[in-house]
């Protein structure tokens, strides 16, 4: 069974910087783009940061540019986001999730499967 799962989330205060972790198990994702998406109870999910098969071509939303990084293991089947300046308004739940092709993207329904998600919550 093919499985994401997320890690790293937790409560920080604005400011402060926070690694999410996604580990794939069931089958290999090395060739498939892996994209992170957020999500309040009360917006439509957010697309966060994507990157390609190879490795190659981050793309980011415009509200996290510049403070998030998106990189990839893939040794350890592994993609991980590196959050910097953390602000209060990024409070949402992560999730990670896989497409099945190597490119890229920032459509949310271009992907599947999904984690079930890390919470992450950002004090002022």
């Amino acid at each position: 069974q093919v499985q994401l799962e997320e890690s790293g989330g937790g409560l920080v205060q604005a400011g402060a910087s926070l690694k999410l972790s996604c580990a794939a198990s069931g089958r290999t994702f090395s060739n498939s783009a892996m994209g992170w998406f957020r999500q309040t109870p009360t917006k439509e999910r957010e697309f966060v940061a994507s990157i390609t098969g190879g490795g190659n071509g981050p793309n980011y939303g415009e509200s996290v540019k510049g403070r998030f990084t998106i990189f990839r293991d893939k040794d350890k089947n592994t993609v991980y986001l590196q959050m910097i300046r953390l602000k209060p308004a990024g409070t949402a739940v992560y999730y990670c999730a896989a497409r099945l092709v190597p490119s890229g993207s920032s459509s949310s329904g271009d992907y599947n499967p999904w984690g079930r998600g890390t919470q992450v919550t950002i004090s002022s």
